[in-house]
């Protein structure tokens, strides 16, 4: 299995090469040069097992089956639910499916428990080291943290958006003790953050010097992984299903996109926004102009420029990386991106839906599901819910629909608590989370002030 850039300019590579470079060389993402039909179940397979065969396929000749089915073993190990990814059921035709038991209480657990287990793999056995460096909304710095932290041949750099998060979501990157990581504030959002990393890795010289690599989803092996929970779900039930994606940086959603690809029998990608609604815009609209970022009570989701929409937007341009590479500049210049009305009939019509809620719509929903099922929703997973309920009003929706649950309610207390009256208790291994002294930089929204602290501080 060979991996190709989405600006069509940089080598092609294997699969631990793409693993460790993470962002290519011309500022493009890692798709692979072909898709893999997705293979049936093996009967009575755990989530382990059925993640090692899906994940083979793109890894290809570069890790034996052995040590993937290990690594994948040692991975969802971690998880605090004996199914990983449960499926909740609703309403007769509205199921969750639970990705938040791994250790962070995020989605980002699923792909970054085993991301950072197949790094420390590949450097151990190329006695190499490399300084991963990533931007964070808000669970994939933490579930990053986690993953790496015990890793021998690993730094980690984390920039997060001052003031931007919740206290559970900091406090879970700026309370970890240990000498390979370190977490920085950044006066600006999570766009100026990931602009940031973006300019670092396409600093040639800083980048080999630093030996720079990601666990951002712009790194090929996040989405990889994520493809296996919609693999799962359509296992376990039966027929063509709907599945609603709380969406931020585009690399979740894109991740069904290629299980439906593969050919798992998935009918409609919801696309669930809330005020920043770049994406829903998109797919209701044509309109994807970037506008201000908005504090959310869903702060995952507080995102403009959604970096994972290249990969889809390089299998709209037919995997020309000229093409692809001109209209993302054109973005990056105008804010705003265009369409063509066949590229839309061909990958967006009756293949993508969307909606968008507000914080008010946010609450509501938290507090009607609560009332209505006993179950307590995070905010981010309750925008999921909410647009299916207003896509099923509408009558464009139907069938049996799974909303993933990207994220814990404990992440988000306050939110939970404002709208049910419920404090829902952080599990046992966090009980001590807000005891614990943080640690942290806090710099502006400089790329060299940036810059200069990633490059001396593991000198």
């Amino acid at each position: 299995m060979r991996y190709v850039s989405t600006r069509g300019v940089a080598p092609a590579l294997g699969f631990t090469d793409a693993l460790l470079a993470g962002l290519a060389t011309d500022g493009g993402l890692y798709v692979p040069e072909s898709w893999p039909q997705l293979p049936p179940r093996m009967p009575g397979a755990t989530y382990a097992q059925r993640a090692a065969q899906i994940i083979q396929l793109f890894v290809g000749d570069d890790l034996p089956a052995a040590t993937v089915q290990r690594l994948c073993d040692e991975a969802y190990a971690t998880f605090a639910h004996p199914a990983v990814v449960p499926l909740v059921q609703l309403d007769d035709e509205h199921f969750v499916q639970e990705l938040f038991h791994g250790p962070t209480l995020a989605f980002k657990d699923v792909a970054l428990q085993l991301v950072g287990r197949m790094f420390d793999e590949v450097l151990r056995a190329r006695g190499q080291r490399v300084t991963i460096v990533g931007a964070t909304s808000g669970d994939t710095g933490s579930a990053a943290i986690d993953g790496v932290k015990a890793c021998a041949n690993v730094d980690i750099v984390i920039l997060y958006p001052n003031g931007r998060t919740s206290d559970v979501q900091r406090r879970q990157m700026t309370t970890v003790q240990a000498p390979n990581v370190r977490v920085v504030a950044v006066d600006g959002t999570f766009d100026d953050c990931q602009d940031m990393v973006k300019a670092m890795f396409n600093d040639a010289p800083f980048r080999e010097r630093m030996q720079l690599s990601a666990v951002n989803s712009i790194n090929w092996a996040r989405v990889m992984a994520q493809v296996v929970y919609y693999a799962v779900l359509t296992d376990l039930l039966a027929g063509p299903v709907n599945v609603c994606v709380p969406s931020g940086n585009f690399g979740n959603v894109f991740s069904g996109w290629i299980a439906r690809r593969m050919g798992a029998p998935i009918d409609q990608l919801v696309v669930a926004a809330n005020a920043n609604d770049i994406l829903e815009r998109f797919i209701n609209h044509n309109d994807m102009s970037a506008v201000p970022v908005v504090p959310s009570l869903s702060p995952s989701m507080d995102i403009q420029v959604s970096s994972n929409f290249e990969r889809l937007l390089f299998e709209m341009n037919g995997r020309d990386g000229g093409m692809t590479a001109e209209q993302l500049q054109r973005f990056r210049t105008s804010g705003r991106l265009s369409i063509e009305a066949d590229q839309r009939d061909e990958f967006i019509t009756g293949r993508f839906q969307a909606a968008r809620l507000d914080d008010t719509e946010t609450l509501a929903t938290i507090a009607r599901t609560y009332a209505e099922t006993g179950m307590l929703l995070d905010p981010h997973t309750a925008v999921g819910v909410g647009a299916v309920g207003k896509l099923r009003a509408a009558g464009t929706l139907r069938g049996t629909t799974v909303t993933l649950a990207t994220a814990h309610p404990a992440k988000f207390p306050d939110a939970v608590e404002r709208a049910t009256g419920v404090r829902p208790p952080l599990p046992a291994h966090l009980a001590d989370l807000f005891e614990l002294p943080e640690q942290f930089t806090v710099l502006p929204n400089d790329l060299a002030a940036v810059q200069q602290y990633v490059g001396s501080t593991f000198l």
